[in-house]
């Protein structure tokens, strides 16, 4: 998977950014939507598109299109920037396999533990109790 390509495949959408401004805010679109469409993406393959459909899918819209908002700073530039790094670290992170667990037995001396240490609590709690006369 080359980036530059990956890159390419990106559309940007400038926005007005919201909340509190100045005159200046009313003007200036700063705000970047980042959209790409992971279905006609010609750069994954198939397993990569499969992987990202799980991986990310909270991120994604019905039509399989990670969009991306990024209004952090005031230049459209710096926020476009900001942007493609994120997106290059969602992929990063939603292609990598998650590692397969391996179930394990617990050894005797972790199973022997277990079983002094219940003893030892079910004789503190049968010691707390009031004592019977009769």
């Amino acid at each position: 998977m080359n980036t530059q390509n990956l890159i390419k495949e990106l559309n940007f959408k400038a926005i007005r950014s919201s909340g509190a401004g100045g005159q200046h805010v009313n003007k200036v679109s700063s705000k970047i939507e980042l959209s790409f469409d992971i279905t006609n993406s010609k750069e994954l393959s198939d397993e990569q598109k499969k992987l990202l459909y799980k991986n990310v899918s909270t991120r994604l819209t019905k039509e399989h299109v990670l969009i991306l908002f990024v209004d952090e700073s005031r230049s459209q530039h710096r926020n476009k920037e900001l942007a493609i790094k994120r997106f290059l670290t969602l992929i990063k992170n939603g292609l990598t396999k998650p590692k397969i667990r391996k179930a394990t037995k617990p050894s005797k001396a972790s199973i022997k533990r277990k079983a002094e240490n219940k003893r030892k609590q079910a004789l503190k709690k049968h010691l707390r109790k009031k004592p019977n006369w009769e």
